[in-house]
């Protein structure tokens, strides 16, 4: 028995000596192999489902008003401003890939009525009224219900333009609050970059909020522009318009304003819990060009002169990154390089 149990330690001890070589190994294998590797292993297939409520995308013209909480410069507002409007344009002169061209796959989010737009008339986005809010008016603290506050504070001022009295008209309001990077906003960083909700009280309107994560959490709410608080460590990339803090906000106004046309009352396409959906974009977390893969961003442009790193062109020559839009044609992430 004393032999046995000498034989058992000893074999143990093998086993362990083999495991940690197994890990040594494993450590030292390229992450190309380790990719192959999780591809062999089965995942659910991502789909979003359609849950036959109504959609901001089958209108002809999306109004999308700013409200800025806190202090931004001019620039910034500036930038923020041309990317809502280059949502609209058509490539032509502005160059391709495009904003407008990233935009156009939210035409294939179709309701269950057959829409009688034409190519034309599909969903096209514009730059609508800006309120600004540099007092801080309700404080620099903010709980997730003080979004809708502001937005109904601002309809009824008339500093806003009030909701369409039918959500089945011609032109559709939705309202977008940014706050600055000393605004705390509650669940911001922990759990939540921006988010869309909506009001049912009388007339029914959807609206968006982002915030700037330039000092709070760089790193989890402007990445790929700052160094990943968690996984994989890259060097970070060089934000295209020279603002880590407004750069970051682009990519997440662009992953609520693509949520909100296309789940406005939790009722559109989404998988999982109509409480944490995966949306349009949010399906498709921390893709931005072909290859990419957690900590990589994928395939993307880079500027000769500036050295940063972007995807679409706007209007006024700018450039922005945006992140992959799930498409429902080819039922798969979609990006623009």
């Amino acid at each position: 028995m004393a032999l046995l149990g000498s034989q058992s330690i000893v074999m143990r001890l093998i086993l362990v000596c083999m495991a940690a070589l197994s890990m040594v190994d494993a450590a030292a294998r390229p992450l190309a192999q380790w990719r192959k590797l999780s591809a062999l292993v089965e995942e659910k297939p991502l789909v979003l489902q359609y849950h036959n409520g109504p959609l901001l995308t089958t209108k002809p013209i999306l109004n999308l008003h700013l409200i800025w909480y806190g202090n931004f410069t001019s620039t910034q507002r500036t930038i923020v401003a041309d990317f809502v409007q280059s949502l609209g344009k058509g490539d032509g002169k502005h160059g391709f890939p495009s904003v407008s061209a990233w935009w156009k796959t939210t035409e294939a989010y179709k309701g269950s009525a057959p829409s009688k737009l034409n190519q034309a008339q599909i969903l096209n986005p514009r730059l609508g009224k800006q309120k600004l809010d540099e007092a801080y008016s309700l404080g620099k603290s903010l709980k997730r219900s003080d979004i809708a506050v502001l937005v109904r504070s601002a309809i009824q001022s008339r500093a806003l333009p009030p909701p369409q009295k039918k959500i089945s008209n011609g032109e559709v309001e939705l309202y977008l609050v940014l706050t600055s990077e000393d605004v705390m906003v509650e669940n911001f960083c922990s759990s939540s970059c921006g988010f869309h909700g909506s009001s049912k009280a009388g007339i029914d309107y959807a609206y968006a909020w982002v915030g700037n994560s330039a000092t709070q959490c760089p790193g989890q709410c402007a990445w790929p522009f700052h160094q990943p608080l968690y996984g994989p460590q890259s060097p970070p990339l060089l934000p295209p318009n020279g603002d880590v803090g407004i750069d970051g906000m682009i990519i997440n106004i662009a992953a609520s304003v693509a949520g909100a046309v296309t789940n406005p009352f939790k009722s559109g396409y989404f998988q999982g819990d109509a409480a944490a959906p995966l949306e349009a974009v949010s399906a498709c977390g921390g893709m931005y060009g072909k290859g990419a893969y957690p900590g990589y961003a994928g395939q993307l442009l880079v500027d000769e002169t500036t050295g940063a790193s972007y995807n679409a062109h706007g209007v006024n020559g700018r450039t922005f990154l945006l992140p992959a839009m799930w498409d429902p044609t080819s039922r798969s992430c979609k990006t623009l390089v």
